[in-house]
């Protein structure tokens, strides 16, 4: 159909942050948001860190503990909504048996040198 682009979103990736990453929009034609699902395996807190763009989880499976600043953590699971504004300390824990599965929207779009890592190299 004309002027409908359909594409496949690349395969997943292992970060640093000990997760899986796989991004369906991140594209500097379109700076103001990004979006990409994130999977955390069985027994896994990603490493702490902070970004410099508002990020939001949106949990898809599974079910997990979430940091968020000096906040008490919080459980978390299936359709459940994470807010975590730029700047501010974050991981997340999967306390489940299954993968920890959930899409990461960042506003603006995320890039590399947006992420701070909060943790010893």
């Amino acid at each position: 159909m004309p002027g409908n682009v359909v594409q496949t979103a690349p395969a997943e990736f292992k970060t640093r942050e000990r997760c899986f990453i796989r991004e369906y929009l991140n594209d500097p034609a379109t700076p103001g948001l990004s979006v990409a699902r994130a999977r955390v395996e069985p027994g896994v807190t990603t490493e702490r860190h902070s970004l410099s763009v508002d990020e939001w989880y949106i949990i898809l499976s599974g079910e997990g503990r979430v940091f968020v600043g000096d906040d008490e953590p919080q459980r978390v699971g299936p359709d459940d909504v994470v807010r975590i504004p730029a700047g501010t300390a974050q991981c997340i824990q999967n306390t489940g048996a299954d993968d920890l599965v959930f899409q990461c929207v960042c506003r603006p779009r995320f890039t590399p040198d947006a992420y701070q890592a909060l943790e010893g190299d």
